[in-house]
């Protein structure tokens, strides 16, 4: 039995090691695979971005043979050559160009893209597949060297047990050999016992076996001793050498093969990370290119404008669009009467013609105002109904794991449900009846504007119109002169509110024709005095700024340099009637003029705009009143501080002009200034005062427009007139003489003849 258990566990050693060994061929058959499968990888990978790369590349062929097609079409149009000259267009005619430059685009990143692919991405793979071979092959010699060590080890093992089964079996048999000897020794003892007798004859026989017997006991002590002291080093030097061995297997299982994968793993995932990132940053650049381009063509979408392109396309063809030349009176056989006849055989004709003009304008001005609502919702409605916000097809690129057809999801798209067909019937129906209306209303205004053009020259003709001194209305004139007397430094003027009392009794007064504010006495409030000119604005049947004139102006918010955005808002502004312009350059003229004192007067351009923006410019009820509203502010602050630029000069357009001064003593420095003097120079002398050496020649100026006098100081004169100019009283005003009477005349109103004197 101790003989099988010696054979047993030196058996068990020998399969232990023959099954570590089978191990270790199958970690290196592992280690291959894991190569294999790799290299497999890098090389699909390799084919994939090569086919991609020649995918790209048709594509971006077929995208630039796309994009040359229609551009050939377009380079010899008008449009393009007009393009080359100043890269104006038409708005939807630029969103063509953009579309085909993003064509374009596109097609040279996705060429960008292929050229990537084939010489950077598959050359990264390329590396890291022969990286991963010449790791692997670097790493098997490090794990053949490790193996055999740790066989080594075994095989140390397994000759150190066996030395130790040896030299223990010896022990055992030389432990049971003197045991024997024992044994022996106490049977030649036992049989020396008094009990038996003994002849002496025996006694040296007797004697010389037991020193026989005890000298085999000492032989085999001294052999038993010296296996045990070799059987106790074998078994420490095999408990060493085991232990060493665990040791080592464990190293080697635990630590060794994790290192060895590591080693195979060398920069293979780090360098697969680098080729990948490599493809999404071609990828996502790809798409960042994609998108630049199309917010392009998105802000161009987003500018389509029906009134620019208008203006645009009527600019483009100007001898078409240009207005002719009026119509001039043509005399015959030398009648050069050219004005209409007030004698009184036809005076009563006339005055009887007026009426009935006065009542059939009238009339017609009501009946057309109807026409034009009706026109106005259903062309309301009919901008609803093309407007409709049904491009939107996110859904159509929702990605899921569901095996659901795409088609499913396209069939619900705007273009395929039934009602396409009832809501376009619905819109032509609308339209035809849009037409319809829109026809009846122009009919209706040319009417109107030929009795008008009549009732107005009879107007003229009879005495009854207006001079052109009143192009300013009298309440709007007075209010600003007040102000600019005795209100450019009123804090807060108007924002602060006035007396509510004080503003209707100025308002009824001038609604009776009456000017109340003419005393050049500061009897009144600052508050109210602005209040009524707000009121004013703000009451007026069609504000001062057209409202089919919104969307253009709001437009403008767009472009960032204020002095580009004034000169946009000049070009809307001259395309409204000469009236209300010349009210318009008046008003922000005097606004200019007020926002200079907003050191005391807290009121800059912007504190004035949102006081006056919403009574000016209003929001039409369609807009979301709170977002146009700032808009609204920055446009009226801009006109405020760019009013120069803005609005045409008196060269430009006839009428009266602000003057910073209006004749109030505060301004005008000269004795002729002050109340009063101008009537004691004119009682005590006439003109011979103003004779003297000191003073020189008088000189002559012509008047460039009507002009009433707004206090007893001031001349009235009408256009054409001669006027007589002593000096400068201050930059707006000279002292002068017309008709005999001495006063002062506003230069923006004349011309001088000769300043040499």
């Amino acid at each position: 039995s101790f003989k099988w258990a010696k054979f047993k566990s030196q058996v068990q050693i020998v399969i232990l090691g023959v099954k570590i060994r089978a191990q270790l061929v199958e970690q290196q058959k592992c280690l291959d695979q894991q190569t294999e499968m790799r290299v497999q990888l890098l090389q699909d990978l390799q084919d994939f971005f090569r086919k991609k790369a020649e995918i790209e590349m048709e594509y971006s062929r077929n995208l630039e043979k796309l994009a040359e097609r229609f551009m050939a079409k377009t380079r010899s149009t008008k449009d393009h050559q007009q393009y080359k000259k100043d890269q104006n267009l038409l708005s939807p005619v630029n969103c063509w160009y953009l579309l085909l430059n993003q064509v374009r685009r596109e097609s040279k990143d996705h060429a960008t893209l292929s050229d990537i692919y084939l010489n950077n991405v598959i050359m990264r793979f390329m590396q890291i597949s022969e990286d991963s071979t010449r790791l692997l092959k670097k790493s098997k010699e490090i794990a053949f060297q490790l193996q055999e060590d740790l066989m080594k080890v075994l095989n140390e093992l397994y000759t150190v047990m066996k030395t130790y089964h040896m030299y223990h079996s010896e022990s055992i048999s030389a432990e049971s050999k003197l045991k024997e000897a024992e044994k022996q020794e106490e049977k030649q003892i036992g049989r020396g016992d008094p009990v038996f007798s003994i002849r002496m004859e025996d006694k040296c026989p007797r004697r010389s076996s037991v020193k026989k017997i005890e000298k085999m006991k000492e032989k085999r002590q001294a052999k038993y001793s010296e296996n045990k002291l070799k059987s106790i080093k074998a078994r420490n030097e095999y408990l060493l050498t085991l232990e060493a061995t665990n040791s080592s297997v464990f190293k080697y299982y635990i630590h060794d093969l994790s290192d060895l994968i590591d080693c195979c793993d060398l920069g293979y995932h780090a360098s697969l990370n680098r080729a990948l990132r490599t493809y999404l940053s071609a990828e996502y650049n790809l798409e960042t290119s994609r998108h630049e381009g199309l917010d392009i063509i998105e802000n161009a979408v987003d500018s389509l404008d029906p009134r620019s392109d208008r203006q645009r396309f009527m600019e483009m063809y100007p001898t078409a669009f240009c207005p002719p030349a009026k119509f001039e009176f043509q005399s015959h056989m030398g009648d050069e009467v050219c004005q209409i006849s007030v004698q009184p055989p036809v005076n009563g004709e006339l005055i009887l013609r007026f009426q009935q003009l006065q009542s059939r304008l009238a009339t017609l001005k009501i009946e057309n105002e109807e026409i034009k609502k009706t026109s106005e919702a259903t062309l309301t409605t009919i901008q609803d109904m093309v407007t409709i916000e049904d491009y939107d097809v996110s859904e159509c690129f929702h990605h899921s794991r569901s095996t659901e057809s795409v088609k499913s999801t396209v069939s619900e798209t705007y273009l395929s449900k039934p009602s396409i067909a009832k809501r376009r019937a619905n819109q032509q129906e609308t339209e035809q009846f849009y037409f319809m209306k829109f026809r009846e209303f122009l009919e209706g205004s040319n009417l109107i504007s030929k009795l008008q053009a009549k009732h107005d020259l009879l107007k003229r003709t009879l005495g009854e119109g207006t001079d052109s001194g009143q192009a300013i209305p009298r309440v709007v004139e007075s209010c600003i002169r007040y102000i600019n007397l005795y209100g450019l430094q009123h804090q807060g003027i108007f924002r602060v509110s006035g007396s509510q009392l004080e503003v209707n009794d100025i308002k009824n007064s001038f609604e009776r024709g009456n000017d109340p504010l003419t005393d050049d006495e500061n009897n009144h409030d600052i508050n109210s005095v602005a209040g009524v000119l707000k009121l004013y604005f703000r009451g007026l049947e069609n504000p001062l700024f057209p409202k089919e004139r919104f969307n253009d102006l709001l437009s403008c918010i767009r472009i960032e340099n204020l002095y580009d955005r004034a000169l946009y808002i000049r070009k809307i502004l001259l395309t409204i009637p000469r009236s209300v312009l010349i009210v318009m350059r008046y008003l922000f003229a005097f606004l200019n003029h007020l926002s200079q004192y907003s050191d005391e007067n807290m009121m800059d351009p912007y504190n004035l705009a949102i006081c006056f923006g919403p009574t000016l410019m209003p929001t039409p009820d369609s807009q979301d009143q709170v977002s146009c509203q700032a808009h609204v502010n920055e446009i009226i602050k801009t006109i405020i501080i760019h009013h120069e630029t803005i609005f045409p000069d008196a060269k430009e357009l006839d009428g009266p002009i602000y003057e910073k001064c209006m004749a109030g003593g505060d301004y005008c420095e000269s004795p002729y200034s002050e109340h009063g003097a101008l009537e004691e120079v004119d009682n005590e002398g006439g003109t011979e005062t103003h004779t003297s050496e000191d003073e020189g020649e008088p000189i002559e100026a012509i008047a460039k427009f009507d002009y009433v006098g707004r206090s007893s100081r001031e001349l009235s004169f009408k256009k054409g007139a001669s006027l007589l100019l002593y000096q400068r009283a201050s930059e707006d005003w000279w002292e002068g003489r017309h008709n005999g009477i001495d006063g002062l005349v506003p230069h923006q109103y004349i011309v001088v003849q000769d300043i040499s004197h």
